[in-house]
C-alpha cells in the first residue's frame, strides 16, 4: 500500500501568505486604501479572515509587508537580493542616474502606485505603521546612496565635507515631492536632471 505524505504545512501557509499579499495590493489598486477591508483581502485570497488576522494586527500591516515582500520579489527578479547595491563604476553621475531612472519606473508601476501612496498617507496619521515604513523600506534604500556617496567622497569625486545622508536628499526628495503631489510627469530626464543639477549646481562654472 502506497504511503501517503502529510501535507506541508509550510508550504501551504506560504501559498496562503502569497495569495494574501496579492490580494491586497490588487484591491487597494482597484479600489482604494479606504474601502479595502481585511474581509475583502480574505476573500479576494481564497482564506478565512482569521488566517489574516493571525498573521497580522490590521490591514496596513498586510500592506507593508506586501509591499516589502514586491520590492524583494522585484530584485530577485532583476538578479539580486534585498541586499543589492548602487553600481560603482567610478562614474557617480552615471550610478546615480542608473538608479535614479530605476526608481522612476518604480514609482510609475501601477502596481507600485495605489499601494505605496495609501502607505504614506496612512503613515502620516498612524505613527506606528509610519515609522515602521521608514524602518522597513525607506531607510534600507537611503542607506544605499549613503554607501555609494561615501565611496564617492572617500574617491575623491564629491567634496570631503559633504554629508552623504543630507545629500541624498538632493535626489530622492524631489523626486518624492514631484511623485507625491503628482506636479508634473516622473521621466527620465526628470531624474538626469536632478542628478546634474545636484551634483554641478546652479551657479555658472
Amino acid at each position: 500500500m502506497a504511503e501517503t505524505k502529510a501535507p506541508d504545512s509550510t508550504r501551504r501557509s506560504e501559498r496562503s501568505r502569497r495569495a494574501i499579499y496579492d490580494a491586497a495590493l490588487a484591491l487597494v489598486g482597484e479600489i482604494g486604501y479606504a474601502k479595502t477591508t481585511i474581509e475583502g483581502i480574505a476573500a479576494r485570497a481564497g482564506v478565512g479572515k482569521q488566517t489574516i488576522y493571525r498573521w497580522w494586527p490590521s490591514k496596513a500591516a498586510v500592506l507593508l509587508e506586501a509591499f516589502v515582500d514586491l520590492g524583494v520579489q522585484a530584485n530577485e527578479a532583476f538578479g539580486g537580493d534585498a541586499e543589492s547595491e548602487i553600481p560603482d563604476t567610478g562614474d557617480i553621475e552615471a550610478d546615480l542616474k542608473l538608479v535614479l531612472r530605476a526608481t522612476v519606473d518604480e514609482m510609475n508601476d501601477p502596481r507600485r502606485d495605489a499601494p505605496s501612496r495609501a502607505l504614506a498617507a496612512e503613515g502620516v496619521v498612524n505613527p506606528e505603521l509610519g515609522a515602521r515604513f521608514v524602518e522597513q523600506l525607506l531607510e534600507p534604500q537611503l542607506q544605499l546612496y549613503v554607501k555609494r556617496l561615501s565611496a564617492a567622497r572617500e574617491a575623491g569625486q564629491v567634496r570631503p565635507e559633504i554629508d552623504p545622508r543630507i545629500a541624498l536628499e538632493l535626489f530622492v526628495g524631489p523626486l518624492a515631492h514631484r511623485w507625491l503631489l503628482r506636479t508634473a510627469p516622473l521621466t527620465h530626464a526628470y531624474a538626469d536632471s536632478l542628478v546634474e543639477y545636484a551634483l554641478h549646481g546652479l551657479t555658472p562654472r
